[in-house]
């Protein structure tokens, strides 16, 4: 009997975004239990929204600067819905200000974009909260 997979949906205003990590994602989804599918690609908040229900993701993928409607307040609106998936931030931010914000919004993780595949996977993979700052530069984890 397989094990279920985890459904998830990418968000995020750059196409070379949702590509490269559809195409981690699939990747990765060869050698991690439980099993990875992205079902979808959004472009922004209110498209996100839009797919929510007829998806159904486990995990979101989002970016946190989108035009229309931004990472934060897509998360607040996501998290209000029931059963509402878990969120990921990716965010070129690495500061604790975006962190908290975050984190008020409901999301129930923060990846910076300079992390490594492994550490987007682990947050993906990880049943608590994952609030991490990543230095692209050195590729030290900061809690």
């Amino acid at each position: 009997m397989s094990e279920k997979s985890i459904r998830v949906l990418i968000v995020d205003d750059l196409p070379w975004v949702r590509e490269g990590l559809a195409t981690v994602l699939k990747l990765a989804a060869r050698s991690v239990t439980p099993r990875l599918e992205v079902v979808g690609e959004a472009q922004n908040g209110l498209e996100a929204i839009g797919q929510l229900r007829a998806l159904q993701p486990d995990v979101i993928l989002m970016d946190l600067e989108m035009p229309g409607m931004d990472g934060y307040e897509t998360t607040r609106r996501i998290k209000a819905e029931k059963p509402a998936p878990r969120v990921i931030i990716l965010s070129i931010h690495t500061g604790p200000e975006a962190q908290q914000r975050a984190q008020a919004a409901g999301a129930d993780g923060f990846v910076t974009k300079g992390a490594s595949y492994e550490i987007i996977l682990n947050a993906i993979l990880a049943e608590e909260k994952i609030f991490n700052s990543i230095d692209p530069k050195e590729g030290e984890i900061h809690e």
